[in-house]
């Protein structure tokens, strides 16, 4: 029987990777608290949901336009809000408020639009594959595949491309990278699109299973926050780490207690790494002048 919770726990933790990676693009490199990212998720959500239903695509069909969509939102966001006030040296407080402000605007015009109600994405009923006891569900086996498979991708651009090494660079030195005569700028975009497409991932993926509503995206990104705070804040491949032991540790929790101590266990464990190893499980500490 642990054998599944483990199983369960490693899927969600590929969402969770997905959504840290995400996140951690933007945070890692421009040093904004991107809580927008909650929103950014929902958008990707009911795009997925219109492409579906209303546009009759299939599900590959349906997932890239909901990809290539919420890419040009992120990237709007960046556009539209981070680089003006960038650009008239705001701190990253009054970064981060206007961040909390994009996300409620965009979750209202969500619900005022398509109202409150749950939707689901699929409503038919789809055999689940067994391997033993172990029993994996449809939409579970195309989170673990398709997660997978864009997550290998990401890190193979991240590790051996030349954009992935200034993207390393960026997250680094900022200062350092213009010097070297590097465009901020249009790196900043590049970042916020495939921000946009590993957000728009993760909530495609999840909401083919479990469905969707305007208020969802919030407990999603704080998993996601938890994730990259204790796998390592500073780098990008350390999402993977903490997405997969805060999944399991989070379904662990549901075989031991019950599903309503999953929070209360992600923050225990929240408050002990920043304690204990502030800098994660393989993260490195970083030096402030």
């Amino acid at each position: 029987m642990i054998g599944q919770f483990i199983v369960n726990g490693v899927i969600t933790g590929v969402i969770y990777s997905l959504m840290a990676i995400g996140f951690a693009l933007v945070y890692n490199t421009t040093r904004i608290f991107h809580i927008a990212v909650a929103g950014i998720y929902v958008f990707a959500a009911y795009m997925f949901w219109v492409a579906k239903w209303y546009l009759n695509c299939s599900f590959s069909n349906a997932f890239m336009l909901a990809v290539l969509l919420t890419m040009g939102l992120s990237l709007l966001t960046e556009l539209a809000v981070y680089r003006p006030l960038k650009n008239r040296n705001a701190s990253t407080n009054v970064m981060m408020i206007a961040s909390i402000g994009l996300m409620t605007i965009i979750i209202n015009l969500i619900a005022m639009f398509f109202g409150n109600e749950t939707k689901v994405i699929e409503n038919t009923i789809m055999m689940p594959y067994h391997r033993g006891n172990i029993i994996i569900t449809q939409p579970q086996l195309f989170q673990a595949l398709v997660g997978g498979m864009v997550i290998l991708v990401f890190m193979f651009i991240l590790l051996w491309t030349k954009w992935g090494l200034k993207l390393r660079a960026l997250s680094t030195d900022e200062t350092l990278f213009e010097t070297l005569g590097f465009d901020t700028n249009q790196a900043r975009s590049y970042i916020f699109l495939a921000s946009g497409a590993l957000v728009a991932s993760a909530s495609c993926l999840t909401v083919y299973d479990v469905g969707l509503d305007p208020n969802m995206g919030m407990s999603v990104t704080i998993n996601a926050i938890v994730a990259m705070i204790i796998g390592g804040v500073g780098k990008f491949n350390t999402c993977i780490i903490g997405g997969i032991v805060l999944g399991v540790l989070q379904s662990l929790t549901v075989y031991e207690f019950a599903s309503n101590w999953q929070n209360a266990v992600t923050f225990l464990v929240l408050l002990i790494f920043l304690f204990l190893r502030p800098q994660g499980i393989a993260g490195y500490k970083q030096r402030t002048v």
